[in-house]
């Protein structure tokens, strides 16, 4: 008991930064399953845009 008395401080800040950590992963996958990019530049200009939105435009193509 004494020794959790005397790392309360830092048992906290983990489990905050645990949580903060959880919540970040947690929106970057809900936003790629919702098509949305992770970079914050345009398409327009990046080499890697037929990678990133292949799947999507492949989609869109299908759709009557």
């Amino acid at each position: 008991m004494l020794w959790l008395s005397q790392n309360l401080a830092t048992i906290l800040i983990s489990l905050v930064l645990i949580a903060v950590c959880a919540l970040i992963i947690f929106r970057m996958r809900r936003n790629k399953k919702q098509g949305k990019s992770s970079c914050g530049c345009g398409c327009s200009t990046c080499a890697m845009k037929d990678m990133c939105h292949s799947q999507n435009e492949q989609k869109t193509k299908n759709t009557p």
